[in-house]
């Protein structure tokens, strides 16, 4: 019964994956859209600022602030 279960998992996991890879290929076209108004381009510098550092920075502030605004008072620790 394992074995039908994973082959069963795999079989829909392979169909999502092959679905999803047949829906994104007009994102991969390389002619223009009507109304199509790109921006200028990202920097490498840029774009590891917006998606790497960002990211980084914010969860270190958030890490900071729930460390320093924490109120609650040690526990006592368990006696074995």
């Amino acid at each position: 019964m394992d074995k039908k279960n994973a082959l069963r998992a795999g079989a829909v996991t392979a169909g999502s994956a092959l679905m999803m890879l047949l829906m994104t290929s007009p994102a991969l076209a390389l002619t223009r859209d009507d109304g199509d108004d790109p921006g200028p381009g990202l920097s490498i510098g840029e774009t590891l600022g917006l998606y790497v550092a960002l990211p980084i920075v914010l969860f270190l502030v958030i890490t900071g602030l729930v460390m320093v605004l924490d109120k609650s008072t040690d526990r006592p620790q368990k006696q074995a």
